[in-house]
């Protein structure tokens, strides 16, 4: 008889302890869904981020989209109507070899978010590996610290221009180039956030209990600097669209004929009082793309950072 009260005492308590753990889950689970919902409810009030996500994903969907919406071939001359203003047969008028600019400035959105994404991404990642090895280990963080203060020791464009002359004229040496120039910011702010997480007390118990550094880099440390590094590759996302637009413009970036903004307005510079459209669209386009990610930058930095205003 008693073992039989001791054993239904036993079940209880075991399925006590089930429930409070099955309990204890569930407002885990309510709490981040909770606060998921106040940071969404926070970035759809800051009114400036939410034009800054519509604007990025116009541009997207132009650039996606643009052998459905333009009927004319960017690259199509015709210099029977070369110069033509603004019409409802050609919206964004004619360059100087009959070619349609509206058809130019959409592909050019595809150069422009093609290198932009590629240069973001590629700098983040590199930066973020860099950064974790320099916080943890004196040897590598001399030698790539000191590799990132000489590389941004140089004007960032003109950084970019010289690599332009040794490599290729070409869209993919434009992204190597361009993220050879954003690596050493990205490196340095994932090395100064690894560095205060490195620091924390759950990490010195990690470390007490043995924990391999591999296991501390990519499974503890990573995840809570990766909120700074994705706000950051937005930043680098618009600042890349803007060298290679003038990269472009400068002749050592994508070359010509290809429809990249810079080279749209390159070629209306010459004729800038008789044919404005080739530069005022380009242009529009190009201040609108990079003013979207900054902005919707700002607000991915108030989604990510529970501690902002």
């Amino acid at each position: 008889m008693r073992d039989a009260v001791l054993k239904t005492d036993l079940h209880g308590s075991f399925s006590g302890g089930a429930e409070q753990q099955v309990d204890m889950e569930q407002l885990r689970k309510s709490l981040k869904k909770e606060q998921r919902q106040i940071r969404i409810r926070k970035f759809t009030k800051n009114k400036a981020s939410v034009f800054g996500l519509i604007v990025v994903c116009l541009m997207i969907v132009l650039a996606v989209g643009a052998p459905l919406i333009c009927r004319y071939d960017p690259l199509e001359l015709d210099t029977v109507n070369r110069l033509k203003g603004c019409s409802a047969e050609h919206w964004f008028g004619t360059d100087t070899m009959g070619r349609d600019v509206f058809a130019r400035v959409l592909y050019g959105a595809r150069i422009s978010l093609t290198v932009g994404f590629s240069v973001g991404i590629s700098a983040g990642v590199l930066g973020m590996i860099m950064g974790l090895y320099a916080s943890t280990n004196k040897i590598a963080d001399n030698i790539l610290m000191r590799i990132c203060d000489g590389l941004k020791a140089i004007p960032s464009t003109l950084l970019a221009i010289t690599m332009m002359t040794v490599l290729k004229a070409d869209i993919k040496n434009v992204i190597i180039s361009l993220i050879v120039v954003n690596v050493p910011s990205m490196a340095r702010i994932a090395r100064s956030q690894a560095i205060v997480v490195k620091e924390q007390t759950y990490m010195e118990a990690m470390r007490g209990l043995g924990a391999s550094r591999s296991r501390m880099l990519w499974k503890h440390m990573a995840p809570n600097i990766l909120s700074p590094v994705i706000v950051q590759v937005t930043f680098v996302f618009a600042s890349s669209i803007i060298t290679e637009a003038a990269l472009s413009f400068l002749g050592a970036g994508v070359p010509a004929p290809a429809p990249s903004w810079g080279n749209i307005l390159n070629e209306g510079k010459g004729v800038i009082y008789s044919a404005w459209w080739m530069v005022l669209f380009p242009g529009i386009f190009t201040v609108l793309t990079v003013l979207g990610l900054n902005l919707l930058g700002d607000g991915v930095r108030d989604f990510l950072d529970p501690m902002s205003s």
